[in-house]
């Protein structure tokens, strides 16, 4: 398993409650512009449509090589592949209050392009800056381990 990218600002950003593992819709050249490793994921997010899961914000490059055959956006909407039986549950837990669904990597599984979704709920203010000081605390920790040896 090759990781393409994986989106930190999501794990700042939302408590991280459950994770789904999702195939994409993709064009050939977005596929060669993915193995440049060409992709961000920052202000990504995923919606239900139509039954259907969709990919929003996901920036792939347009592939320089790819000539009259690259005029899709880099940013347009991409569909996601799941179960429906998974895509119902999902449903069900974004429809109660403060939950949304966040893409977290993009990686390789085997010769397919797979997507790791993860069901969130928003951190507030106080949280964030929890989440800061208990990662400077395990910095600070880490150093003191590295110079005691």
């Amino acid at each position: 398993m090759k990781q393409i990218t994986y989106n930190k600002y999501a794990l700042y950003e939302y408590f991280v409650l459950e994770k789904y593992e999702a195939g994409i819709v993709l064009e050939g050249s977005e596929v060669k512009s993915l193995r440049a490793g060409n992709c961000n994921l920052k202000e990504s997010f995923c919606f239900i449509r139509n039954g259907q899961l969709t990919l929003k914000n996901a920036h792939i490059a347009v592939y320089d090589k790819a000539g009259a055959f690259s005029t899709k956006e880099s940013k347009r909407d991409r569909r996601l592949l799941m179960h429906r039986s998974e895509i119902d549950k999902i449903v069900g837990k974004i429809n109660e209050k403060g939950y949304t669904l966040i893409p977290l990597s993009l990686y390789f599984s085997g010769s397919l392009i797979k997507v790791e979704v993860a069901l969130c709920k928003g951190k507030q203010n106080y949280d964030k800056k929890r989440t800061i000081a208990e990662r400077d605390q395990k910095r600070a920790l880490e150093r003191q381990l590295k110079d005691y040896k």
